[in-house]
């Protein structure tokens, strides 16, 4: 956030931006990057949590809130087709923060450590979470619902059917004999 922006609510979104913006302060190229899409927005959608919406300032910082998103990023990384998507992919390759040693400079030492156990704990457990959720559907969706078939019961329906049609082939030829 800027030094002249009033004081704001702490959401994730100023939190977001406070930690990118002290990235982004000793990395003047990225933020020449950045300033040239001044005015869009990015959305960032971490896996069980609300959209956080930044937006970009003239000088390449980031604010939160803004219009609709033209990005947005994810843990699986950004999308969207838009200019700013390839230019947060490029940043993303190219922009390799120390989160625990920016954290250090605010907080100290130990306290960072702490918060970046955290924040790769909470990464861990919404992945996990997402994946057990997603796993929990498609198991509802298969023996609850019976909805879908695994592909071994398919394969296997698939073997029984080749070999009734082999065998009904068979039959229909012996009772042709018989005629």
């Amino acid at each position: 956030m800027s030094e002249t922006a009033p004081a704001r609510k702490a959401t994730p979104a100023v939190a977001f931006c406070f930690v990118l913006n002290a990235l982004l302060a000793r990395e003047h190229w990225a933020r020449e990057r950045l300033a040239r899409f001044a005015g869009q927005a990015i959305g960032l959608r971490p896996p069980l949590a609300p959209v956080v919406r930044v937006s970009i300032t003239p000088d390449g910082r980031l604010e939160p809130d803004g219009p609709e998103p033209s990005a947005s990023i994810t843990l699986a990384g950004v999308r969207g087709d838009s200019e700013l998507a390839a230019e947060l992919r490029y940043l993303a390759r190219h922009l390799r923060p120390d989160v625990e040693e920016e954290l250090s400079r605010v907080i100290g030492d130990v306290a960072a450590h702490r918060v970046g156990r955290g924040l790769r704990a909470l990464v861990r457990w919404q992945r996990d979470a997402a994946q057990r959720l997603t796993e929990a559907a498609a198991d509802y969706a298969v023996e609850e619902q019976r909805a879908f078939v695994r592909r071994a019961e398919h394969e296997q329906l698939a073997a029984d059917i080749a070999r009734l049609a082999q065998a009904l082939e068979a039959l229909e030829q012996r009772i042709a004999r018989l005629d």
